[in-house]
């Protein structure tokens, strides 16, 4: 399926939506550190920690380990200033989909590490900043199930070389 990275989360509540989400899509959750709170949290808890039982959550020190440990995945960072739309990209089993900190987004390292056309961007409304984390995580993560027959037919992707595997299979 695909792994879906949180880089720096801050709020629990998101984080907790998110590991449901993950159960929920067959996804893999992995969280780069430093978090903004204790994974032990009762408010992280009563969003989903219940659910970590039935999908895998991992915790990273940073980006380059988890990316190591994946193998050497197709990255996209979903960004508000993303060079295409989310739903422009064809997506892959093995995907990972990499989403910034509620109040920071990406920093510009991790994002100079991609091929341009890996920042994506959810539409919005003019004026509008963004999405609530775990809203994000949602929307994307759906899509790509949905362009894969929600699980029926999922079809890796070679790895390719840490934070920025290649360009996107073309569309069908």
């Amino acid at each position: 399926m695909f792994n879906v990275i949180l880089y720096q989360p801050e709020i629990p509540p998101n984080t907790g939506n998110i590991i449901r989400l993950c159960a929920n899509s067959g996804c893999r959750l992995h969280l780069i550190e430093p978090l903004g709170f204790d994974l032990d949290r009762r408010s992280v808890q009563r969003a989903g920690l219940d659910y970590a039982e039935l999908t895998v959550v991992r915790r990273h020190a940073d980006l380059r380990s988890c990316l190591a440990a994946l193998g050497a995945p197709r990255l996209f960072a979903v960004e508000t200033g993303g060079a295409r739309a989310y739903s422009d990209v064809r997506f892959a089993g093995g995907d990972a989909l990499l989403f910034g900190s509620e109040t920071r987004g990406l920093p510009p390292q991790v994002l100079q590490g991609l091929p341009r056309d890996h920042w994506v961007h959810i539409p919005m409304q003019p004026g509008n900043r963004s999405l609530n984390l775990s809203n994000a995580v949602a929307v994307v993560v759906y899509e790509a199930w949905r362009q894969n027959g929600y699980g029926r037919q999922i079809t890796p992707v070679p790895a390719g070389p840490a934070l920025g595997a290649g360009p996107a299979p073309a569309a069908r």
